[in-house]
């Protein structure tokens, strides 16, 4: 059973997401990714109570931006998805999770060292220029579900 209900428009968009947002950093930064872009669709606490899909994901609007870079500079939209970023898409939507994003909700590139918070989210780990934060315990129980 997948993580979350999924059709083929949504790998389309997040294998485009992925590639925007880690396509320097291979395969597994392009994982890494998606883990957390499903995650956001699986939790149902803090910034992602009204976002239930993929797409929702996407194009989430906090602070009065888009949530990801790639779709505030627009650059999600210049390329099409390749299979091979399609097949790591699916993955992430059926069944592939891993540290440091096993759990994450957020990740971002400091240009520095990842710091120890961010929000006041505890830091999991960092995949080449990536730091990957995931929830307090006990303020978003649903990421840890699905």
């Amino acid at each position: 059973m997948a993580r979350v209900a999924y059709r083929s428009a949504d790998v389309d968009l997040m294998a485009r997401m992925m590639r925007a947002e880690a396509e320097g950093e291979g395969k597994q930064g392009m994982l890494y990714v998606g883990n957390v872009i499903v995650n956001r669709a699986i939790a149902d606490c803090i910034d992602f109570i009204d976002v239930r899909n993929i797409e929702d994901v996407i194009f989430q609007i906090q602070g009065g931006n888009y949530s990801f870079e790639a779709v505030q500079k627009g650059n999600v939209f210049y390329q099409r998805a390749r299979e091979s970023e399609r097949r790591l898409a699916r993955q992430n939507l059926e069944y592939w999770r891993e540290h440091p994003a096993k759990y994450s909700l957020w990740y971002f590139n400091p240009y520095a060292p990842c710091p120890p918070s961010w929000y006041d989210q505890p830091f999991t780990g960092q995949f080449k220029l990536h730091c990957f934060y995931e929830p307090l315990p006990g303020t978003c129980d649903s990421v840890y579900m699905g």
